[in-house]
């Protein structure tokens, strides 16, 4: 997927963050872009910034597996198909796991993880079936390579994402399909993220009792990040285009994931990777 000019790309959770800087890095390779999100406001805010891309919006639940099918019909009817696929939409809740909500787990197992499940269902076959290249980005976080405390329903979601990428990377390798997997974990960025309860369906309203004094300490944190939306969206276009699949944006982090495989092979109790 060298040459991207005239493609198309399905971008979800397009509306804020990463995916509204991923639409403006792939409208500057001159792609064809289909943008999904809960919110349509900040669709509108993202197309406001393409300067004039060839681009379809489509409000879009990713949780609900009809939705995302939709999406792909839209795609197929309006490009004639889908050659780039970011499963980027999102959500994040805190605290610890013992007061976790099963809202809590539903809401974060529905978007982060099912999410992406439907979107490989959805668009894989039908990459397959048209033949030639094609790529799809899931969006993880260093959180699905570490253990990070107060986070554990985020953790779980994002490992999930990352072993769900792995398998399918091989999957496609022994179909002998010309569909290249990258695996996006970035670590702190101010993308909103953070404030991703906006989205939250009102059935799925009980949080975690004690989710805000940890959410107050990840907004802390976000809102220190070193590096912007816009850079992690130029680094995983450029690494779609040189067929890599992990993307770690951030290689401080690295010590931390060395230290884990480190925990693990040399069988001893987990290390806080955020001390």
């Amino acid at each position: 997927m060298r040459e991207l000019s005239g493609k198309t790309a399905v971008i979800t959770g397009a509306g804020s963050g990463f995916g509204r800087e991923l639409a403006a890095v792939c409208a500057g390779e001159g792609m064809r872009l289909v943008l999904a999100d809960v919110d349509s406001d900040g669709l509108d805010g993202t197309v406001e910034r393409l300067d004039g891309a060839e681009a379809e919006c489509v409000t879009c639940n990713v949780a609900r597996a009809e939705e995302v099918e939709r999406l792909a019909d839209i795609a197929d009817e309006r490009f004639g198909g889908t050659h780039l696929l970011f499963n980027n939409a999102g959500v994040a809740v805190a605290g610890p796991a013992w007061t976790a909500t099963l809202d809590d787990w539903k809401w974060m197992l529905d978007v982060n993880v099912m999410g992406v499940v439907h979107g490989i269902r959805s668009f894989v076959p039908r990459m397959l079936d048209r033949g030639g290249p094609a790529h799809v980005v899931n969006t993880a976080s260093v959180a699905g390579l570490l253990s990070v405390p107060g986070s554990s329903v985020y953790c779980v979601t994002k490992h999930s994402v990352v072993t769900l990428s792995e398998c399918l990377y091989h999957d496609l390798r022994a179909a002998g399909a010309e569909i290249g997997v990258s695996l996006l974990c970035p670590a702190y960025v101010n993308t909103g993220i953070a404030e991703s309860d906006r989205n939250r369906p009102p059935e799925l309203g009980e949080t975690n009792p004690q989710a805000a004094e940890y959410e107050a300490r990840v907004r802390k944190a976000v809102r220190s990040g070193r590096i912007s939306a816009a850079e992690v969206a130029e680094t995983t276009v450029a690494a779609v285009k040189d067929d890599r699949f992990y993307i770690l944006t951030h290689p401080r982090i690295k010590g931390a994931v060395e230290a884990r495989m480190h925990d693990i092979l040399e069988e001893r109790p987990p290390t806080n990777p955020m001390p």
